[in-house]
């Protein structure tokens, strides 16, 4: 085998154990409808690649997914690169996200976090500022859930030790939930 078969492979095998997190995903689906049919909003954060899939995510529920549709309201909080800065030089980055929660979550609302590890300090920060301010988490990490799985009300574990595997299994689970979210909230 080559390498990038050997590649195809892991990836396969994620893929055929992503349906064991069916639990999980389908309690993260009811947890996005009821905020969203209830007029609250949608933050996502992440670092590297899980940005990406925050940023990604969010962009499906203001935009459109597969459905035309009212933009459901989400926030990636991993773009204003002014505040980023600012919140990194006066607090740290570890504060990075739990700032933006503080100042724009409310209870109700649900944080979407990204992370291959589950052990990000600043993706963490942000989950433990969630719930002080009773903000809903969910986190979408790797099979071990590191720390984030202990922050969250809802783990995704993606089944797979290999970062760029988690990430892309990210997406399948993010185009899940938005598909399914706008099905149900356009129904």
């Amino acid at each position: 085998m080559s390498p990038f078969s050997d590649y195809c492979a892991e990836v396969e095998r994620a893929v055929q154990a992503l349906p064991g997190e069916a639990p999980a995903i389908g309690r993260a689906l009811d947890c996005i409808v009821e905020a969203l049919k209830g007029g609250r909003k949608l933050l996502l954060c992440g670092n590297g690649g899980s940005a990406a899939a925050a940023q990604h995510l969010a962009a499906e529920f203001m935009g459109r997914f597969r459905l035309e549709r009212r933009p459901l309201p989400a926030i990636a909080l991993t773009t204003d690169t002014a505040l980023l800065s600012a919140i990194a030089n006066d607090y740290g980055f570890e504060a990075v996200f739990a700032r933006q929660v503080q100042g724009i979550g409310a209870a109700g609302d649900v944080l979407i976090a990204f992370s291959t590890s589950g052990n990000s300090a600043n993706v963490n920060a942000a989950l433990a500022s969630a719930k002080q301010i009773g903000v809903r988490r969910i986190g979408i990490t790797g099979r071990s859930g590191g720390t984030m799985a202990e922050l969250c009300e809802i783990a995704i574990r993606i089944p797979s030790d290999v970062s760029s595997v988690v990430q892309e299994m990210h997406l399948v689970v993010s185009h899940y939930l938005c598909a399914e979210a706008e099905r149900v909230i356009t129904a």
